[in-house]
């Protein structure tokens, strides 16, 4: 290891660190809005345009595709221009086309605008993690990247309670109005403050004064004749497959593939599956809230709890009880309250799960293939989330009974529970050393 590379995965936590941390955070805070943002209208779209709750199924599959193009774009586009355009383009794509929703006067008019949102959501996600892991040392990276994805949880639970607030008297639009307007005031904060990864100045030799001011604080002497770095060499895909990294992203597609086919089934339909149950859209977005407060409580026990038995332990567990809670939802009525409880087991099992799941899998990938590596887990997986989605709207236009269209969803959430029990005994040795080092 180089003393560039040395001190970057060893570098203290300072305010530049920690500035780093929040502004991701809170790009993820908006991307969280945004994804839930079409779950949350859907309800009330049924009764204003007077649609079956299925035919609005493509806009929660578009949705998906489109953060499948835009992950998967998002990581080999960040290593040739750099991380911070990515994000800046990402949240204008966001901002734009959610705006856009607002106009939409038919289902496929707003297909077609969720798809560029999707984009945009899309191509946050890796970006973030790939920033963030950029300005934390080894030992706490997994746990603080784990905590930067409680932003998308937190984004969907307070807009959740806001829009449950708000659609009474607004309508749907103000949903797409707040979605569009929140990462469009964001870009400037972002343009302003946000730094570029160190090792992609490095790596491409963009040395100006700012730089040299950057790396200067990082202990990094921009006068050295040579700056070795862990950045991808060659086509950063093909990346993913060598020095024994294959088998490992294989079972990393799987887990992703399963647990967002089960997540997005989940999430996407919730609002409605309640709606139709007999709560009115407001209330339904505000029960569902409760799925994304889960996370937000369970992160804080994934940590320590990771620390102790490992993070593959831990998250088998969360996946497991996630499976228990979507079967109590698709098989007995519940009462209100217990409902309410339920629901936020359901999240901080499935999306805690997921949050702990982008954790480790940013620290098992090194430095010169992390942000592509993120950026194919999320995008293979987002196939997991088109399908999810297709196979609500299809059980439901079916007849199934709405609540027991989550019950697909066991199967599907099993299948990660295994891979992640396979994942964990191929990855043993390489968390141990992970957490020695934390």
């Amino acid at each position: 290891m180089s003393h560039t590379e040395s001190r970057l995965e060893n570098q203290s936590i300072g305010s530049l660190q920690i500035r780093v941390i929040l502004l991701c955070t809170l790009a993820q805070l908006f991307d969280g809005f945004d994804i839930t943002s079409i779950s949350m209208a859907v309800p009330a779209l049924i009764r204003v345009w007077q649609q079956p709750g299925a035919a609005f199924a493509n806009t929660f599959v578009m949705s998906s595709v489109g953060i499948m193009i835009g992950a998967l774009a998002s990581g080999p586009v960040g290593d040739r221009v750099g991380r911070k355009p990515v994000m800046i383009g990402a949240l204008l794509i966001l901002g734009i086309t959610s705006l856009a929703s607002t106009q939409a006067h038919s289902i496929s008019e707003l297909v077609i605008y969720r798809l560029f949102t999707g984009i945009g959501i899309g191509a946050v996600m890796p970006v973030t993690v790939a920033l963030s892991g950029d300005y934390l040392p080894n030992r706490i990276r997994a746990v603080t990247i784990m905590i930067v994805f409680t932003g998308s949880p937190l984004g969907g639970f307070l807009g959740k309670q806001l829009v449950a607030q708000l659609l009474p008297i607004y309508g749907w639009t103000s949903i797409f109005w707040i979605g569009g307007l929140a990462p469009l005031a964001l870009i400037p904060v972002m343009l302003l403050c946000l730094p570029e990864s160190p090792r992609f100045l490095l790596a491409k030799g963009r040395l100006t004064d700012r730089t040299r001011r950057l790396l200067d604080r990082l202990g990094i002497d921009p006068t050295a004749p040579s700056h070795p770095v862990d950045v991808a060499q060659g086509n950063p895909i093909a990346g993913l497959f060598r020095d024994g990294l294959g088998p490992t992203t294989i079972l990393i597609w799987l887990l992703y593939f399963a647990n967002l086919m089960s997540l997005y089934l989940v999430s996407y339909w919730m609002p409605t599956v309640l709606s139709l149950s007999g709560l009115t859209p407001p209330e339904a977005v505000a029960a569902s809230s409760f799925a994304d407060a889960g996370p937000l409580i369970s992160i804080f026990l994934v940590v320590p709890l990771s620390a102790r038995f490992g993070p593959p332990n831990v998250l088998t567990v969360m996946l497991f009880t996630g499976i228990l809670s979507i079967g109590a939802i698709g098989l007995i009525n519940l009462p209100y309250t217990v409902l309410l409880v339920v629901l936020f087991l359901i999240g901080a099992c499935t999306v805690g799960a997921m949050t702990g799941i982008n954790g480790f899998t940013g620290a098992l990938y090194p430095a010169r293939v992390r942000n592509t590596g993120m950026g194919w887990a999320l995008g293979v997986g987002r196939l997991g989330g088109i399908a999810g989605p297709w196979l609500g709207g299809y059980l439901l236009s079916q007849g199934w009974p709405p609540r027991q269209i989550f019950l697909a969803t066991c199967l599907t959430a099993g299948m990660a529970t295994v891979t992640m029990i396979v994942l964990g005994m191929r990855g043993r040795r390489h968390v141990a050393n992970l957490l020695r080092e934390a």
